[in-house]
């Protein structure tokens, strides 16, 4: 994966989120793991939303915050399933374990998004893509690929 660095203002976010998603190829063994890193209110979650809108999906996309993580049903990707998950308030990864991820990321149908991967660097795979937003002034931003 290329390195990568964009500054963008938040109405834009669809385009980076196209961005993005070109990054997401599907693999042949195991899912398609993205790591979105930056401060709160950097566009995670926005950034997260815009994604599943591009792949179908209809229902309103919230935070998982409170309930780590959600699913969504693909019908018009090269992906089944969108998982979105925030590990905010995880205090190890051996949650994570509890909740079937080791399922998830066995499945190359999957793509995967997750908020705060940093609770959880342990049990990511090493190919996974590497995202941060970088919160510049109240509505630009810096999308940096590692």
């Amino acid at each position: 994966i290329l390195h990568m660095r964009k500054e963008f203002t938040i109405d834009h976010i669809e385009t980076i989120a196209d961005d993005v998603l070109a990054l997401c190829v599907p693999r042949t063994s195991g899912a398609t793991v993205l790591a979105l890193t930056g401060d709160l209110g950097a566009g995670k979650t926005t950034i997260t939303q815009s994604i599943g809108k591009k792949l179908g999906v209809t229902e309103n996309m919230i935070s998982p915050t409170f309930v780590i993580m959600k699913h969504y049903r693909l019908k018009t990707s090269d992906y089944r399933l969108l998982v979105h998950i925030d590990a905010y308030r995880l205090d190890s990864s051996a949650e994570m374990k509890t909740l079937g991820f080791d399922t998830l990321i066995a499945d190359p149908e999957n793509l995967i998004v997750i908020e705060w991967p940093e609770r959880i660097a342990d049990i990511l795979p090493t190919d996974c893509i590497r995202v941060s937003l970088e919160h510049l002034e109240e509505n630009k931003r810096a999308l940096i690929v590692e």
